[in-house]
């Protein structure tokens, strides 16, 4: 199945293999057939196949992160897709700054209705890409956006979600990164929606079911 989600992709969309729950055996499968970037929602899961895995995965951060944790991974990951406060880059910058890295990161920003969906609003990330303390983060760079649309079988929904996502991508774009090419990404798009999310301008999709199978839940 991961080779026939890649025929049908754009050349210039990336593909995440969202690999959270799954076995390093089932990891190995998939990167033996060509792919490189997985993503993982768990810190400590994260760590413990980076130091199994060959070295040349990059590993995308895609779940909630908590501050504490950052340090877990901050030696190895390539891209954290769920920034959703000051405070958090704050840490990221630090723990970046003591393995002299930069590291990638997208700011997850609401755009579903549903109460369980994370987030800034584009108002409190504009107010964050406006304050001085961000300005002095010299170990973070910031790439682009994410966001996660409403969980439902309404196609235009989901549609005008993601539509907004990408005229917010494009409001900060201007406003604040309209210099900086590495301002480029959009991360949106899971195994459901995610013909819909690259339509709608995404540039990063997360797929797991549809490579790996339903997943465990723990």
């Amino acid at each position: 199945m991961h080779q026939e989600i890649l025929k049908g992709l754009p050349d210039d969309i990336k593909l995440v293999a969202v690999s959270k729950t799954k076995a390093v055996s089932d990891i190995r499968r998939v990167y033996d057939v060509g792919q490189r970037i997985f993503g993982e929602n768990r810190c400590e899961e994260m760590r413990k196949k980076f130091e199994e895995l060959p070295k040349d995965i990059d590993w995308h951060m895609i779940g909630h992160l908590q501050s504490r944790q950052v340090k877990i991974i901050a030696l190895f990951v390539k891209l954290i897709h769920s920034v959703d406060s000051l405070k958090l880059l704050q840490v990221v910058n630090k723990e970046a700054a003591k393995h002299n890295r930069i590291i990638d990161c997208l700011l997850q920003i609401r755009i579903a209705k549903e109460e369980t969906k994370t987030g800034l609003s584009i108002e409190e990330a504009e107010e964050l890409l406006s304050c001085g303390d961000f300005k002095n983060l010299k170990n973070i760079r910031i790439i682009g956006v994410m966001g996660m649309a409403t969980f439902t079988q309404d196609e235009d929904i989901v549609r005008g979600e993601f539509k907004q996502l990408k005229k917010y991508f494009e409001r900060l774009k201007e406003e604040y990164f309209a210099s900086d090419d590495n301002f480029k990404e959009i991360s949106a798009g899971m195994s459901g929606d995610y013909k819909i999310a690259i339509n709608e301008g995404s540039t990063i999709i997360r797929i797991g079911s549809l490579i790996f199978g339903r997943r465990c839940v723990k």
